[in-house]
């Protein structure tokens, strides 16, 4: 077993450094291969199919060097195969046919439907992404047309390839028996920009660094310093006037004490530390909090320094890696919290906290699998992906899982609370109905949300249309205002909650940081309606099923920095008054 996991890592790091499948370097007449990814429609750009599965044809060259495929790529869908056509460094190609293809009735209707369909197809050379357009519609529906010619304009800078542009050219139009031939041409210049700028065309700074993106950044940091003065103001003030209370009543006598109006989040001090219910599965959503909180740290963090954006699959197989190398983060944390809540069941609990986002997420994909086979779409994991992926799960997550959770629970997994819990639970009184955890679970999402609300409409437009994310330093900001957002709304929540004499604040502030996630779902499907142009069985379940997986996952975080915060709110003011 140790073996395998050994093994299993050395892959899983192979995959996350192995992003390219040369040094980029070239000398005069060197091969450079020109890979065809997917074709698929303008309007999304997550339903894709192999290059291939049209009736497109190959050129005359057939050995190339070879290449590395990562576990992102896998997972993306990037389905790079050789075009076949013969490009050297350097070296100027004229017009040259290299296939031809017939149109009998199947290849004609296959390219009409593209057509109609607004499809366009992706290349690969040098790892630069390069679009094409198979064909346009003509002045009426019937007359549909197709590029014949692909003209590669390449710069160079030195021994490096610094530029490509791709001129589809030729127009031929489709009409069943004919026979369409396809040529291609290579120019290389030098290149005006140097090799280190060579992605900032694909970037796009009008649309990220708009000036409604730093005034949502600004808005959020002023809601910040709002909303932590007015926490700070009236939760002072408030608890001023408690300790001032009960400092008085504890000079009373036992007979005045007892026929005293008392009231407050004191009268539930027996009672606030009680374990929640569901202690398993609530300490296994806060380990994985934990983890997932990391993950996007880490993985921002690395993006930030090292520009993971530009590579294929390089920021999915960063995620993974990363994911795998914190479970024991979710281990410490969530094993020491159910110690302390004085769980029994550890072991249970241990491989329920390092399944239950792993089983998610495999389970929501696994699915989405299903559909995309259907359709034929590259969208679809391999099997072979899909086995390496719980190769991982099993001999990489779990053993540091356990490894986390020993720890957890022999350093910090002593009961410490600042009070006793009584042995009977106390009744809980009847209160408004705007006070009742229902109510303020559904409440506390609406800030946090509208701290990060305009970030996820840049986010989504990146993921969802041909835009590349690359303003990670947005992100990280926005991130740790959602964090100091969420924290406070949910202290002013759970306070409201104590002082109604209900001590459920567990789940209670875990649930209301969690709806947060509830409104970005709801704000996506918003987004899906009206700013996309998706439709069809596959486009619909792919984006509701993957904004599934990331809103759940959002919902977990918030949920734990909720509960974070909360925690050492409740624990801070029953520590502070004493308890006879």
């Amino acid at each position: 077993m140790l073996l395998l996991k050994f093994i299993a890592s050395i892959c899983l790091f192979k995959s996350f450094i192995e992003a390219d499948e040369h040094d980029h370097s070239y000398k005069e007449d060197e091969e450079v291969v020109v890979w065809m990814n997917t074709v698929g429609p303008y309007h999304n750009r997550q339903e894709t199919y192999e290059y291939f599965s049209l009736p497109f044809c190959k050129g005359t060259k057939k050995t190339i060097s070879h290449y590395h495929e990562t576990i992102g790529e896998a997972l993306q869908g990037v389905e790079l195969e050789f075009s076949g056509l013969d490009v050297a460094f350097k070296k100027d190609i004229p017009v040259t046919k290299y296939c031809q293809v017939n149109l009998d009735k199947e290849n004609y209707h296959a390219l009409s439907y593209a057509v109609k369909n607004h499809y366009w197809y992706q290349m690969y050379v040098d790892d630069l992404p390069v679009w094409g357009i198979v064909g346009e519609i003509g002045e009426t529906d019937d007359e549909l047309y197709i590029w014949t010619h692909k003209k590669f304009d390449i710069g160079y800078d030195g021994g490096k390839i610094a530029d490509i542009n791709l001129t589809s050219e030729a127009k031929v139009k489709l009409e069943p028996g004919i026979s369409l031939p396809f040529t291609y041409q290579v120019k290389w210049k030098p290149s005006a920009i140097g090799y280190a700028n060579r992605y900032d065309k694909y970037l796009d700074p009008g649309f990220f660094q708009h000036r409604i993106h730093w005034f949502s950044i600004f808005n959020s940091f002023m809601m910040v310093i709002f909303l932590v003065g007015l926490v700070s103001m009236i939760l002072m003030r408030t608890l001023r006037k408690d300790y001032a209370r009960y400092s008085r009543e504890e000079d009373l006598d036992e007979m005045e004490r007892d026929l005293g109006d008392e009231y407050g989040w004191k009268q539930v001090h027996g009672d606030v530390f009680r374990s929640p219910p569901s202690s398993l599965f609530f300490t296994s959503l806060i380990g994985t909090g934990y983890q997932l909180a990391a993950v996007l740290m880490i993985v921002i963090i690395f993006i930030i320094m090292g520009d993971l954006y530009v590579g294929r699959g390089s920021i999915l197989s960063t995620s993974i890696f990363v994911y795998a190398a914190t479970s024991p983060v979710n281990g410490f944390f969530g094993g020491s919290l159910y110690s302390r809540l004085g769980g029994k069941e550890w072991i249970k609990q241990m491989v329920v906290s390092a399944s239950l986002l792993p089983m998610f997420v495999c389970s929501t994909a696994f699915m989405i699998n299903f559909i995309a086979i259907y359709y034929h779409a590259s969208r679809a994991i391999p099997f072979g992906t899909m086995v390496a992926i719980a190769c991982i799960c099993l001999f990489v997550i779990l053993p540091l899982n356990l490894v986390g959770t020993v720890l957890g629970r022999n350093i910090y997994g002593q009961p410490n609370h600042p009070c006793r819990v009584n042995p009977v639970p106390r009744p809980i009184p009847d209160k408004k109905w705007f006070m009742e955890p229902s109510m303020i679970i559904w409440l506390g999402g609406i800030l946090p949300f509208g701290s990060i609300f305009i970030e996820m409409y840049f986010i989504f437009t990146s993921f969802w249309a041909y835009k590349i994310y690359y303003v990670y330093g947005f992100m990280l900001l926005v991130f740790l205002i959602l964090v100091i957002v969420t924290v406070c709304v949910t202290i002013v929540c759970t306070y409201f909650l104590l002082n109604a004499e209900d001590y459920r604040w567990q789940w209670t502030s875990f649930l209301s940081a969690a709806s947060t996630a509830g409104y970005v779902y709801l704000y996506s499907i918003y987004y899906f309606f009206f700013k996309t142009k998706m439709y069809g069985l596959f486009q619909t379940t792919f984006y509701f099923g993957y904004m599934a997986l990331f809103s759940t996952a959002l919902g977990i975080m918030c949920g734990t920095f909720g509960y974070l915060g909360t925690s050492a709110f409740v624990r801070k003011i029953y520590s502070t008054v004493k308890i006879d």
